[in-house]
């Protein structure tokens, strides 16, 4: 005998995007990834000059210029990823040097006269989650998440 068959709930379908590019670990390469994220980004609804797009560009420039700063490795790019999925945006920035770690945790204000130490406490202002996570085979990702307003 066959079971009769449940009434399963309709579901709204999952709108998932993602957008992904190698750049040169430079500060022209940092700046082109943060343009190509914001342009992905009003292709797929986010548009320019919106709150979730700039605090998007944001975001990206400072992971960006952080790969470049402290995760140059001579000859290796850094990658960005941006996911959009439902109404989480991930944006993600790996680097090829795993040893150079930030803190995890709370990142602790930098003395009023150092001249780095700023870039991840602007992600973890603005960001609603962030983590570093380890890349395989070789370096780290700085992942942000933000939730767009619906």
């Amino acid at each position: 005998m066959t079971p009769l068959p449940t009434a399963v709930a309709p579901q709204a379908p999952a709108t998932a995007n993602a957008f992904t590019q190698r750049f040169s670990s430079t500060p022209r390469g940092a700046r082109l990834a943060r343009r190509l994220a914001l342009h992905q980004l009003d292709a797929w609804g986010v548009p320019y000059g919106s709150t979730a797009s700039d605090t998007a560009a944001v975001l990206v420039a400072e992971l960006a210029a952080n790969a470049v700063t402290h995760g140059r490795v001579p000859g290796r790019d850094f990658e960005l990823v941006v996911r959009l999925t439902g109404r989480t945006l991930r944006i993600e920035v790996s680097d090829t040097r795993g040893e150079h770690r930030p803190p995890s945790g709370a990142v602790t204000e930098p003395t009023p006269l150092a001249e780095e130490g700023r870039g991840l406490l602007l992600v973890a202002a603005l960001a609603d989650r962030w983590e570093v996570l380890d890349r395989r085979p070789v370096g780290k990702t700085v992942a942000a998440e933000l939730e767009l307003a619906g």
